[in-house]
């Protein structure tokens, strides 16, 4: 029987216009199903809209614009901060960014519950896939399971016995000093230095060998030139992975060839001192320990043999620590240069505990030493208050669900969180609200925590809840050393800084001076 070709198109044509069209109704009567849903979800709960932020155009497009411009400008936390006086004082915002709905919020409630009474209905969004290129599966990309096996690997490496450990500190700092009295009393930029300190100090802590980048020709050492490539190649790497978060889920846009580069070289450094470490015998590791002492990645040694994940989550530990430690250093030495009464004051704490010149009792120096100078402790509560190391992180809703506190026009009531949509907090904007910290929130006053009230999640330089930060305790041990040291070794501390008020500032997945801190010290 001869085939009618012009029945049998007609039956495919006929046959696929009525799945075409069950297809487009299964999608609005599921569309709209979920719409009546939301409807319901959002009545019941109270909720209404935040204040939206106006003219974003299109997908946000132009809203991304505008912020890249006063991100490239260093004001971008004090542009989103000029909201709050101009749209009537509020802390909670909604807007659209590349096309996602995006809450933003400075109101302690909202961390509170995001991080975490309702810490399971968010998880890190798109976070693995604008890190992993460089950071793998570790503790600051995964979710769920994954993050919990972290945390429970990583906890015990910052045990007190180990953040107290700040001897190995002083070689470091004593090389750092070598390149302060170069300048002989004239202006330099101390951030700089600091950026080297720190990742020479977290790779001896990680790894057990210090990668001496402070090293260099000026102060007559020799830097191993892989070295010098490896500290670069990680700078550039962390610079990239910022513009990836920015762009959330548009971030496959950026990969320039450079990026993948870069994560090659820092690949293949960590790697050796995986394979270094793996090549012991467990006999040999615990030996070395007794010999070395403590090395982080000799501690994980001995709980898994498994090369990627020691790489990893070495990695997101040193990305973690070592910006973070360097940025506080940066505001901190920036401020007290500016503000010599309480540099003074500041020198006064730490002669009387640990003197001074010559006569420095650097062996007295400990963790616990420090946690008793009690205005050194005000000192940095103050710089995290004003510059917290992550001024704005953010979390994404799983499952549709609320905020406390921010819609409507007062402000007070739910704010309804659809699935997918991105929630953006900033302890930036929360720590310099007058509501909290007074008619002085702007100001560098370390007094205030003399008496200061308990601020709860109004005070979030950690990041707070399940996921706040292991290494902090860490971080303050690291930056009070330092201070400590330099005030005894460099009594004389000026600053005359003419630029912006407030100063510019460089975020990218943690916070610096963009201008850098230019300070004399002698």
């Amino acid at each position: 029987m001869a085939l009618d070709l012009a029945s049998i198109s007609s039956f495919i044509t006929i046959h696929l216009f009525t799945w075409y069209g069950a297809i487009i109704s299964f999608a609005l009567i599921y569309a709209t199903v979920g719409k009546i849903k939301r409807e319901i979800f959002i009545r019941k709960h109270g909720c209404k809209e935040a204040y939206v932020f106006p003219d974003g155009g299109p997908l946000g497009l132009v809203l991304a614009f505008i912020l890249q411009k006063y991100k490239s400008d260093g004001t971008i936390l004090d542009f989103a901060l000029s909201l709050y006086e101009d749209y009537g004082k509020r802390t909670t915002f909604t807007a659209y960014l590349f096309g996602v709905r995006v809450v933003v919020s400075g109101e302690p409630e909202n961390m509170k519950a995001v991080l975490a009474t309702q810490f399971n209905d968010y998880s890190l969004g798109s976070r693995h896939a604008h890190f992993a290129p460089l950071l793998g599966d570790g503790i600051f990309t995964l979710d769920n399971e994954g993050w919990k096996e972290s945390r429970q690997l990583l906890r015990p490496q910052f045990a007190r016995e180990q953040i107290s450990h700040v001897k190995m500190l002083e070689p470091h700092v004593q090389v750092l000093a070598e390149h302060i009295r170069k300048h002989k009393g004239q202006t330099f930029d101390i951030q700089e230095l600091f950026f080297r300190l720190t990742v020479d100090a977290s790779t001896e802590f990680l790894f057990g060998e210090s990668v001496h980048s402070l090293y260099d020709e000026s102060i007559g050492r020799k830097c191993d030139p892989e070295v010098a490539g490896f500290a670069d190649a990680f700078n550039a790497a962390q610079v990239a992975l910022g513009v990836r978060t920015y762009l959330q889920v548009m971030y496959f846009l950026y990969n320039p060839p450079s990026f993948w580069k870069n994560t090659r070289t820092v690949h293949n450094f960590a790697r050796k001192f995986v394979d270094k470490a793996l090549s012991l015998t467990p006999e040999q590791v615990e030996e070395r320990t007794q010999k070395h002492g403590y090395t982080f990645l000799y501690e994980l040694v001995k709980h898994t043999r498994d090369p990627k994940v020691l790489q990893d989550q070495l990695l997101n530990i040193m990305v973690a620590g070592r910006d973070t430690t360097a940025g506080l250093l940066s505001f901190t030495i920036f401020e007290l240069a500016r503000h010599p009464k309480v540099w003074n004051r500041l020198k006064d704490e730490i002669y009387h505990h640990f003197g001074s010149g010559e006569d420095s009792d650097v062996e007295n120096i400990s963790f616990e030493t420090l946690k008793q100078c009690t205005y050194l402790k005000w000192v940095l509560n103050e710089i995290l208050r004003l510059y917290p190391s992550v001024p704005v992180n953010f979390r994404v809703a799983n499952k549709d669900t609320t905020l406390p506190v921010g819609g409507g026009p007062d402000g007070t009531s739910p704010v309804f969180i659809g699935k997918g949509t991105t929630f953006a907090y900033s302890p930036y904007m929360t720590h310099r609200l007058e509501k909290f910290y007074g008619k002085d929130s702007f100001e560098f006053v370390p007094e205030r925590w003399e008496n200061s009230p308990k601020l709860g999640w109004a005070y979030l330089p950690f990041n707070g809840g399940p996921r706040i930060c292991l290494g902090q305790q860490f971080a303050l041990t690291e930056a009070s050393y330092v201070i400590v040291r330099l005030a005894q070794m460099f009594p004389n501390l000026s600053s005359s800084y003419n630029g912006p008020e407030p100063c510019r500032k460089l975020v990218h997945l943690t916070m610096s001076l963009m201008d850098g801190a230019e300070i004399q010290m002698s």
